[in-house]
């Protein structure tokens, strides 16, 4: 669809953003961050970009956008490693949200008035984007939900119930968030289905020779995440995909770690169903989106009832609308679609791969700091992995540790990340998490390190 005025600027009579200026694209070379040829090369310090391409990308040009970035904790600046959990947002995610409030607040799809037409126009130049950063065929295969949780529970219900019987099996590797287990639990209760997990091997990668005796024709459905909250692991989604769909099973792959760290393909990944949150991706809570097939989402049921997802209601017979309305039942958080069309908008702008190369450099660089911390040991050496850093510090509870880095302005998760079989692997309970995202820097890892270092230290 052709991208309505409302979206180009923010809103009526609003003026259209200034890229340039807004540091989405490349800055002008008087004010872009120096680099500093004293810093050996792969350093993450000296990375600016990737040469030739038109939309540059630094961290410091990433955290220019970012306002809390800017703000003091408890008198030291804040250094947010809980990227995890969630991201922090841009400016034009916040200024969309309030252009939005301000000047064309207005439900969506079942009014005449030109508000009316204008928040349609922006839920539905939303759906277009989301199918575009997916790479889905059509916006058509996209269903906005609260998040990654509620997608995975639309699934089940809608999905499972409809193909899910006893003696059916659904494989869950251990590696896998609560979200993307106790959704197929119910359903299996339900159904008389059963879920199978999937075991790790010690480095924390899917164990795919195990994975591959699991698959039989009973496997009904495969759920995995792209990457682990817990351990940063990326499996083989693709390949793990392909295996599944011999024995004629549908894959449900969870993008909510990843959608902030690489690009993502649907159709070269072949999934059924993915899934996502914005939250994890710069833009605001309670909203995501589900993909999957058209002809899979063409033969869902609803889950929910309601506005919005029907065509005629009246006390003898209910006719639906199609979908993807059909499972969108109520009024949606049409200004969470309009932050989420923000933050995509931002993020795209910057050079992808340019991010994963920043990232992957960062990462190394926090593990070869961290392992001067003494007593500290990381979780997972999966060579295919995201900026996640789990780890446990001898003599300290991981709360402790948290609380101890709090003091210093430095934000990390401590806890079982809601992956309680992942940790139970390594068998632990809980554990520290830093979480690393495109606009942390070198400069904060140090300050992760030294405070650990600190808090040894004073032990």
């Amino acid at each position: 669809m052709t991208t309505p005025d409302v979206v180009r600027g923010l809103w009526p009579g609003a003026p259209t953003p200034n890229l340039l200026g807004d540091g989405l694209l490349s800055p002008d070379p008087a004010t872009a961050p120096p680099t500093d040829p004293t810093v050996p090369a792969g350093h993450p310090a000296q990375f600016t970009g990737l040469p030739g391409q038109t939309a540059a990308f630094s961290p410091e040009l990433a955290r220019r956008d970012v306002p809390i970035l800017h703000r003091t904790v408890n008198g030291h600046p804040l250094v947010w490693l809980d990227n995890g959990a969630t991201t922090q947002k841009p400016r034009q995610v916040i200024e969309a949200l309030a252009g939005f409030y301000g000047s064309a607040n207005s439900n969506i799809h079942r009014g005449a008035h030109t508000m009316a037409r204008e928040a349609t126009e922006a839920y539905e130049a939303g759906r277009s984007a989301v199918a575009q950063f997916l790479g889905a065929p059509s916006p058509d295969d996209i269903v906005f939900v609260r998040g990654t949780t509620e997608a995975i529970n639309l699934v089940a219900q809608s999905w499972g119930r409809a193909n899910l019987g006893p003696g059916d099996d659904i494989l869950v590797p251990v590696l896998e968030h609560h979200s993307n287990i106790v959704p197929w639990q119910l359903i299996a209760q339900q159904t008389r289905a059963r879920v199978v997990p999937v075991p790790l091997q010690p480095d924390g990668q899917i164990d795919l020779t195990a994975y591959d005796d699991l698959l039989s024709m009973r496997t009904q459905l495969v759920a995995l995440s792209q990457a682990s909250n817990v351990l940063g692991t990326v499996p083989p989604v693709r390949e793990m995909t392909a295996l599944a769909h011999r024995y004629g099973a549908k894959v449900l792959v969870d993008g909510a770690q990843a959608v902030a760290h690489f690009p993502v393909d649907v159709q070269d990944l072949d999934a059924d169903f993915y899934v996502f949150s914005g939250h994890k991706l710069f833009a605001p809570t309670g909203i995501g989106a589900l993909y999957a097939k058209p002809e899979i989402l063409r033969d869902m049921a609803p889950w929910q009832g309601g506005g919005n997802m029907i065509e005629s209601v009246d006390f003898t017979r209910t006719t639906y609308a199609p979908v993807p309305h059909l499972l969108e039942a109520g009024t949606g958080h049409i200004s969470g679609v309009v932050g989420l069309l923000a933050a995509l908008n931002w993020l795209t702008a910057f050079d992808r791969d340019a991010i994963a190369a920043y990232e992957t450099s960062l990462m190394a660089y926090a593990q070869q700091a961290l392992a001067t911390v003494p007593g500290l040991e990381l979780l997972g050496s999966a060579p295919d992995r995201i900026a996640v850093l789990t780890f446990t510090l001898a003599g300290h509870d991981p709360s402790e540790i948290a609380a101890w880095l709090d003091r210093d302005g430095i934000a990390i998760r401590a806890g079982h990340h809601c992956a309680q079989p992942a940790l139970a692997h390594y068998g632990l309970e809980s554990a520290a998490r830093a979480s690393l995202a495109l606009y942390n820097t070198s400069e904060e890892v140090d300050k992760l390190v030294a405070s650990l270092q600190q808090m040894q230290q004073a032990a």
